[in-house]
């Protein structure tokens, strides 16, 4: 299991996030991401992007 991910940062330059939690719920598994730069975060269910 990742503790990381590799995606462009929408509010800064960054590429990196890193893993603040994790839980199984009745979707699947939901992950929330956060930037190691900036506060920005977001959360996939099963892999999915729920960010808009």
């Amino acid at each position: 299991m990742s503790l990381s991910l590799e995606t462009d940062c929408p509010d800064c330059d960054s590429t990196e996030f890193y893993k603040a939690a994790s839980t199984r719920m009745h979707l699947g598994t939901k992950k929330k991401w956060h930037c190691t730069e900036c506060d920005y975060g977001f959360v996939t269910i099963n892999g999915i992007n729920t960010s808009a």
